[in-house]
């Protein structure tokens, strides 16, 4: 990771093929996280660009924005969402941010380096602190959010995966 260039940029059309290769590598975990993504990318595009000036919500979506952790302008490492508010069921389970990275690139810093640079974004945005959750088994995910400055708020048992989930508040 040393000597490379990374950036978070905004999902962008020219990364089509990269997005692609990435949510391959999902798929082949189980994980269907991106599966209509790659149905209608051009849709995708256009999706994240409306949800993060609260355009065409559907019922229930909060404005998000989107961001990519690129390596060398053509690297798609890491992905995050930040939801600009909470509604009751981002209150539960999914808080401010959310991010995952690219299943080939994991156990390199990226996890650490993508929610650092998210919160930066939230802080941008007037945030005060912001709600970060991790399923209780992901100790990865968990010890990234606590090296970002997380305080355990308390665990829950998740409606949505029916897992024990780890609610995190980082003061910006």
């Amino acid at each position: 990771m040393s000597n490379e260039t990374t950036r978070l940029i905004e999902p962008t059309l020219n990364l089509k093929d990269d997005f692609y290769s990435l949510a391959e590598e999902f798929l082949a975990e189980g994980d269907q996280r991106y599966r209509e993504a790659i149905g209608d990318f051009e849709r995708f595009i256009q999706l994240c660009s409306d949800e993060a000036v609260g355009r065409n919500l559907a019922p229930g979506r909060v404005p998000q924005s989107i961001f990519w952790l690129v390596r060398d302008g053509r690297r798609i490492l890491a992905s995050s969402r930040l939801r600009h508010t909470l509604n009751t069921f981002l209150e539960q389970v999914g808080g401010h941010i959310g991010y995952d990275v690219r299943p080939s690139e994991r156990r390199r810093g990226y996890g650490n380096q993508i929610l650092r640079m998210t919160l930066d974004k939230a802080r941008d945005l007037g945030l005060k602190q912001v709600l970060v959750t991790a399923d209780s088994p992901n100790g990865a995910s968990w010890r990234i959010i606590e090296k970002n400055g997380g305080v355990l708020h308390g665990e829950a048992l998740s409606q949505h995966t029916g897992q024990l989930l780890r609610k995190y508040w980082i003061e910006l």
